[in-house]
């Protein structure tokens, strides 16, 4: 019997380490993968006790999106309800989960704005209505946005949209009155006064959506949109012009398939996008983040798990989960970690893409003092 206890002991002594050191090396690369993720929840406050504020610890999220609509559930509130509620609300999650999180929110101005004007908020004209008048005056609009979302503590606008007005009757973009322009370089222009009006108030802008939504007949939140026969490379110039500026922060994608680009897959899922065109034709080194990866366009068409897989095989570095599209899943974050952990652990994705990622985050908070 105590031949069997020294050799149990020594076996553990053995194998401990390197078990101990597997561990601590699953832990890390899961913190990285948290990174990765922006979340949306439901609750318009919270405590220690909160869903939220358990999973942002647990699983170290890289961030939250913020809605005023509860799309599944088809009500109001979800997140906001007026200026002071949801500045606690920022604030809250802040001090109790993590200080460095990105917490975004769309504010575009016009329709797609989550801080409408019957909350309390400011009201700000559509990117349609700034594109009619003076560059300047776009900025000063941009301005007023950024100081109701830096007093909020929101650090993220998923905006401006720089989809050029290609087909006015587009129901999600020129339908919407998002686009500043039919001419990509009066787009650039506009959008870039939007961006600067942003960066006086240190927010981060994100310009979408990449390659270009404005000549689509269909809306991809409704399902896959084909811009095979509508799309026109003057669509880029805009991202081209901006990148040429300078601008490095981040770049949203849009679920949007050219089958003279990739046959396969849309723009999110599309190493022949991201990667080609826009990192290494545009030269963009900033942080990719996927539009919504609830939409219909790819949960109809591709599983949950091989979507987040691909979004960042193609150069996806942030992950938007709303979950406010058809359904709300309680446990959407731990499923996205465990499908990204295991395809790494399977080889279907590696350490060193995950890393890329990453260290993009990283370098993307310490530049604007998320921390």
């Amino acid at each position: 019997m105590k031949k069997i206890l020294i050799i149990t002991l020594l076996i553990f002594l053995l194998f401990f380490p390197k078990l101990y050191e597997e561990k601590k090396e699953d832990n890390s690369l899961k913190q990285k993968i948290g990174q990765m993720l922006i979340l949306g929840f439901r609750g318009t406050e919270v405590n220690e006790s909160s869903d939220i504020v358990k999973k942002i610890k647990k699983y170290n999220l890289g961030g939250v999106i913020l809605f005023d609509w509860d799309a599944p559930a088809k009500q109001f509130p979800r997140n906001i309800i007026d200026p002071d509620q949801t500045k606690k609300l920022v604030a809250d999650l802040k001090s109790l989960a993590s200080p460095s999180l990105f917490v975004a929110i769309d504010a575009e101005g016009g329709l797609i704005n989550r801080l409408k004007e019957k909350y309390g908020f400011v009201n700000i004209p559509s990117a349609q209505e700034m594109g009619k008048e003076d560059p300047e005056k776009t900025k000063e609009n941009a301005l007023i946005i950024a100081q109701e979302l830096s007093g909020l503590g929101i650090n993220i606008d998923f905006a401006p949209v720089v989809d050029v007005n290609v087909n006015p009757d587009n129901p999600v973009i020129g339908g919407l009155e998002r686009s500043f322009s039919q001419d990509p370089e009066k787009t650039a222009l506009y959008a870039s006064k939007f961006i600067e009006g942003l960066h006086e108030k240190n927010i981060i802008p994100a310009i979408k959506h990449f390659p270009g939504h404005g000549s689509s007949t269909e809306d991809s939140h409704l399902g896959l949109v084909d811009v095979t026969d509508t799309y026109i490379e003057e669509e880029l110039i805009p991202y081209q012009i901006l990148i040429e500026q300078g601008y490095s922060d981040m770049v949203m994608t849009a679920h949007i398939v050219n089958r003279n680009i990739d046959p396969d897959f849309p723009a999110t899922l599309s190493p022949l996008f991201i990667e080609k065109i826009l990192r290494e034709n545009l030269g963009f080194k900033g942080v990719v983040v996927s539009d919504d990866m609830n939409m219909g366009a790819i949960v109809d068409n591709y599983g949950f798990d091989e979507a987040l897989i691909k979004a960042i095989q193609a150069g996806c570095d942030l992950l938007i989960i709303s979950n406010n599209g058809n359904e709300y899943n309680e446990k959407a974050a731990e499923e996205a970690m465990e499908i990204i952990f295991q395809a790494v652990k399977k080889g279907e994705l590696s350490e060193e893409r995950i890393n890329e990622s990453y260290e993009r985050i990283q370098e993307l908070k310490k530049k604007y003092g998320i921390k």
